[in-house]
Formats: C-alpha cells, sequence, structure tokens
C-alpha cells in the first residue's frame, strides 16, 4: 500500500497559509478547498500514471484524474513527446494551425451530433457561446436545464447548479442580475412529464434544452431509460435546440461520447477535459445550418486569443489517437466494474448504506440507501459520512474527489492491482465512515 498521510502534511499546511494571504480561500477553484469535507488541501507537486505526489512526498492513487481529462493517467509518454515538440515550435500564435484542424477532424469523425466545431478555452465558454448560438438560431430566449446540473459558471447557468455550487449549497450565486436568472428555467432530471408541463407553458419561449446527458455535477447518475430520447421528441416538437454537455462524458464513456452510447444525436454539443489531454480546452460544435451562424460566415459573435491552442489541441490529439485503440473502453469498464463491485462489498460488510453509481470509468459512491436518480435524491447523501469516509482513504494514500457531489474517474493507467488496494482501503474507510 502507498504510505499513510495522515502525519506528514506540514508542508501543504504551510502552502495553504501562504496561499489564502494571495488567493481567494487559498485556491482557484471553489471545490479544491476542501470545506465540503473539512480540513486543508493537500497541495500537489507531481503526477505519473495512475499516481499523484503532494508537496511532503506522500503518494496517492489519484481518483480524481484532474476532475475527468486524465483518462490516460497523468503525464503519458506520448501527450509529453507532444507536448514538447510543440514548445519547442512555439506556445501560442494567434493563428490557425493545422493541429487545430486534425483535431476537428478527429471530432467531427468521433461524435454523431457535430457536422463542424469551434474550439474555445474551457467548458463554461463552450456552453456560454453554445446558449448564445441557440438564441440567435431560434430568435428565442428562454433555457430550459435541469437541477443540480452544472454548465459553468456563466450567468445564465448558475440557476439549480451542481458542481462546486451544489457543494456550497448555493443554487443560485449573488451576483447573477435577476433577468438573467428569469430566462433560465428548471425541470428535475430525469423527469419527462415535469419536461413537458414546462415546455407545454413556455416551449415557444424555449430556445434549447441543455442537458449532462450523464450528470456528473451532482455525482454520477445515468440517464432514466427514454429520457434523452424523451428530449429529442419534445424539442422538436416546440421547436427548440437540443444541447448535450459533454464537457465530462465526451469520449470519456466512448470514443463517441454519451451521444453515441444511447443513440440520441443533440443539435448542438460542447466539449472540454480530455479533448485536451489535461490542458485546458473547451468546444461547441453541433449542425452545420446552425454553426455557420457564427463569425465569420455569420452574425454570431464569438472569439479568443488563445482558442485552438497549439498545445492542447497537440496533447488532445494524442489522447484521442490512444482512445481510438481496440478493446480501450472495454477494458476501463472492466476495471469500473471491479471497482464498483469492491466498494458495494465492502460497504455491505461494514453495515453502512451506500449507493453507487456508475457509468464506464466514472463512478459515485452515496451515502445514502436508495436509488439516486436526480439532485433531490443525490442531496439526501450524507455528507459529513462521506467526508469521514474521504479522509480515511487519503490516510490511506488514495485521493477523492473532495465533495459527496462529485464523480471518481479511472484512468487507463490503473490497473487491477491499484483497484484492489482502493478496495482494500475502503473497507476500514467505510468502518470508519460509520
Amino acid at each position: 500500500m502507498p504510505k499513510t498521510t495522515s502525519t506528514n502534511v506540514t508542508t501543504s499546511h504551510t502552502l495553504y497559509e501562504r496561499a489564502c494571504e494571495v488567493m481567494v480561500g487559498g485556491v482557484n477553484s471553489g471545490v479544491r478547498a476542501f470545506r465540503a469535507v473539512g480540513g486543508k488541501p493537500r497541495f500537489i507537486a507531481r503526477g505519473r500514471a495512475a499516481y499523484v505526489w503532494d508537496a511532503d512526498g506522500n503518494r496517492y492513487i489519484d481518483c480524481l484524474g484532474s476532475w475527468g481529462p486524465l483518462i490516460l493517467g497523468h503525464a503519458p509518454a506520448q501527450v509529453r513527446k507532444a507536448i514538447a515538440q510543440q514548445i519547442a515550435a512555439g506556445t501560442s500564435y494567434g493563428a490557425p494551425t493545422e493541429w487545430e484542424v486534425i483535431l476537428a477532424e478527429m471530432i467531427v469523425a468521433a461524435v454523431p451530433g457535430v457536422w463542424q466545431v469551434r474550439l474555445v478555452n474551457s467548458g463554461t465558454e463552450a456552453v456560454m457561446s453554445a446558449l448564445r448560438l441557440a438564441r440567435a438560431y431560434t430568435g428565442r430566449e428562454k433555457i430550459v436545464k435541469f437541477e443540480g446540473c452544472y454548465h459553468g459558471h456563466a450567468d445564465a447557468m448558475l440557476v439549480k447548479a451542481g458542481s462546486g455550487a451544489a457543494t456550497f449549497g448555493l443554487p443560485d450565486s449573488p451576483g447573477v442580475p435577476e433577468p438573467f436568472a428569469a430566462l433560465t428555467l428548471t425541470a428535475p432530471y430525469n423527469d419527462l412529464d415535469a419536461v413537458r408541463a414546462l415546455m407545454a407553458e413556455a416551449g415557444d419561449q424555449v430556445a434549447a434544452i441543455i442537458v449532462e446527458p450523464i450528470a456528473g455535477n451532482m455525482g454520477v447518475i445515468p440517464p432514466a431509460p427514454g429520457f434523452l430520447a424523451g428530449l429529442r421528441e419534445i424539442t422538436n416538437e416546440h421547436g427548440a435546440l437540443l444541447i448535450f454537455d459533454e464537457v465530462i462524458t465526451g469520449f470519456r464513456v466512448g470514443y463517441g461520447g454519451a451521444q453515441a452510447m444511447f443513440g440520441v444525436t443533440p443539435d448542438l454539443t460542447t466539449l472540454g477535459k480530455i479533448i485536451g489531454g489535461g490542458l485546458p480546452v473547451g468546444a461547441y460544435g453541433g449542425r452545420r445550418d446552425i454553426m455557420e451562424m457564427i463569425v465569420p460566415n455569420g452574425p454570431v459573435y464569438q472569439a479568443g486569443t488563445l482558442s485552438g491552442n497549439p498545445l492542447a489541441v497537440r496533447a488532445g490529439i494524442e489522447t484521442l489517437k490512444a482512445l481510438r485503440e481496440p478493446g480501450t473502453y472495454e477494458e476501463l469498464d472492466r476495471r469500473g466494474a471491479a471497482l464498483e463491485s469492491g466498494l458495494r462489498k465492502a460497504a455491505d460488510k461494514a453495515k453502512i448504506a451506500v449507493t453507487i453509481n456508475r457509468v464506464g470509468s466514472m463512478l459515485t459512491a452515496f451515502f445514502t440507501d436508495g436509488p439516486v436518480t436526480d439532485y433531490a435524491s443525490a442531496a439526501r447523501s450524507d455528507r459529513d459520512r462521506y467526508a469521514r469516509f474521504f479522509h480515511a482513504m487519503l490516510d490511506a494514500g488514495v485521493y477523492l474527489p473532495p465533495s459527496q457531489m462529485e464523480a471518481m474517474f479511472l484512468s487507463t493507467a490503473h490497473t487491477g492491482t491499484h483497484i484492489r488496494r482502493i478496495i482494500s482501503a475502503s473497507r476500514a474507510a467505510f468502518k470508519a465512515a460509520g
């Protein structure tokens, strides 16, 4: 087992104290601060394959994977080589490159709902741009989203959001003007009847329905049978667009994303994380007639100095090349299934009520009994119990998401040995959580 970490975190704590003086909350993204689980965050110094090391030299099996993009693990050789080559050639030009074309061709070939794509710098930017485009295309202003689904921190999307907003209990963020919030309508995830009722009342004002096809920001919650197909039917009926936010699921649950897995094609798709191979990137794409409305071909303005950054693009190309290898996703699914089974057995032995949701290599252990199918059922989880579990796992050398309302991610670098070690650590951790 990796060595424990309960007594050797002096450097991390010192760094956190320094960070709090010059950075809000000591972090650059809220959930990193460990506020949902208590204690002080570990400051990571390096990562390789399935491991990260903190500033004190403690090693952890990493089940966070930088919140999803590191599907090949940390610092894979082919990605490092491509980045090094690009650094030698220059880090940014503010002009087109062949690498952008190659990555765009790979995305269009893989994702059913994408005929044309525009690269941006983050998932938030991708969603913001897709929503602007949907409003311009339809001539309507309102958007429908689902409670607990997180689509970045643009104003219109911070209404009943998941991820960090759910972690901090802020369903509506201060600073969002009321007129913006009024344009965002919400419904419970997996509830088609609620969507139908909402659209019956306001459908002629709705530009788009946006959804995580597999929720990953209130923990992992898969769509109910027929839910995505039902959204497709409803949007068609009301002349609204359907947007799949696949920032997490794109190239994570399969090479064509969740839309290929479930056989439902949206009008627009947002991507991120994996397509940058661990570097900052985002993208939105969709039907050609919609995408052609973006400048320079149309009137909808969107631009970015670092969009299509060659470092991120080359890292993404190498990542997607590796994922195209036969059997990659089948093996990831097997490892995910083994971890799910092992955690379930460990919780049962400890007599702890745990519901485990998994799709492929992403999963969440909710500390609640009964099914977790939407934000309301996810929110019933015992967050204090998860916090105890998290710290027990951390002390045993396993790094989990520092929030009950997030997903664990496996990578191709996680071997059977790593899975067994995680399960072994969980046996004592579940007891500690009780």
